[in-house]
């Protein structure tokens, strides 16, 4: 009827009736190769019963009308200092300008999160969205995708696997290089102290210690704790690990600010970070280099610009892009 317009079929409607994945609907139209033959054709059959034409301008910001990129940033009340995404804002910004485009920041509080998010693309403000600090039950992916508003994440989305426009970094690698080089510098046992259980990057990364440390003759229940993400209750977690260490021994860390902590705790006892027992941190945000601790780093400007560069793309990628962090030696682990 005139006047009435028909809405357009989505890639969530082709891969309801085809009653397949969207991915494997994207694989159909950009990877054909990947799919077998039968479904294919379903799948084809469906794209055009249903009239769906991919929405290429969806993910590319060149063809947007702001040209500008909104990126969520956490509320300055509670931020640790040496917080990672700080040193990554400004490589995303510096990358985004280099495109041409620019940034967004704004707040949202986790009860009206996709709020915030569907005000500032009614408002036209952003054309899409660099996500952070994914993790499971997230709704944001989800959300954005079914609208198809385009989007990139600093960290896989973890509970929908088919959603590949993702850059992560590999922490379990990047945690078993730390613990290797703590090996090679003689430290003999290595404790580990992490965040409390259901982090997914917290748990891949005590993953990457609980592998590389299998084969020593140590107890990994009295060697491993847990702390909150703050340097003074990372501090008094040390002092249980302190107690079933000797000099000589090691404690690997999940970040920069727990590996504060342990420095503190181990101040306290008149111990020197490196001499008497190594210290190894993780993401090198600026706060291990003030203070002299080893670390894992984390190439923020090789992933910001992966980011911005795979947000420019007309469709999904086909698979998430994973960098191994490398490990940068300080003082905390010279003996």
């Amino acid at each position: 009827m005139r006047g009435q317009r028909r809405e357009r079929a989505t890639l969530v409607d082709v891969a309801k009736a085809s009653r397949v994945s969207r991915q494997t609907v994207s694989n159909a139209m950009n990877n054909p190769d990947r799919v077998a033959p039968e479904t294919l054709e379903r799948v084809r059959a469906e794209i055009a019963r249903l009239g769906f034409r991919p929405n290429r301008a969806a993910r590319s910001l060149r063809r947007q009308r702001a040209n500008a990129i909104g990126f969520q940033v956490e509320q300055a009340a509670g931020r640790p200092v040496g917080n990672i995404l700080d040193p990554f804002l400004s490589a995303l910004t510096a990358s985004a300008q280099a495109d041409d485009a620019h940034l967004i920041t704004f707040v949202a509080d986790d009860e009206r999160v996709l709020r915030t998010y569907d005000r500032l693309l009614a408002t036209q403000v952003v054309d899409g969205f660099v996500l952070t600090h994914t993790r499971h039950a997230d709704p944001r992916a989800a959300w954005l995708r079914e609208r198809e508003v385009p989007f990139v994440s600093f960290g896989r989305i973890w509970d929908d696997p088919t959603v590949t426009s993702w850059v992560d970094v590999d922490g379990r690698a990047g945690t078993v290089a730390g613990v290797e080089h703590l090996r090679d510098r003689g430290y003999r046992r290595i404790a580990w102290l992490g965040w409390p259980g259901g982090s997914p990057v917290g748990d891949e990364r005590r993953k990457g210690w609980a592998d590389a440390t299998a084969d020593l003759d140590q107890d990994a229940g009295l060697l491993s704790g847990t702390t909150p993400q703050d340097a003074l209750q990372a501090s008094a977690a040390t002092d249980r690990l302190l107690d079933a260490l000797e000099p000589g021994d090691a404690i690997g860390c999940v970040s920069d600010i727990v590996a504060l902590g342990v420095t503190l705790a181990m101040s306290r006892r008149g111990l020197r970070p490196g001499a008497d027992i190594g210290v190894m941190g993780f993401d090198d945000g600026g706060i291990a280099e003030v203070f002299d601790i080893s670390t894992v780093r984390q190439p923020l400007e090789d992933i910001a610009d992966a980011l911005v560069r795979m947000l420019e793309q007309p469709t999904e990628p086909s698979e998430g892009l994973i960098i191994v962090p490398a490990v940068v030696p300080r003082a905390s682990t010279s003996r």
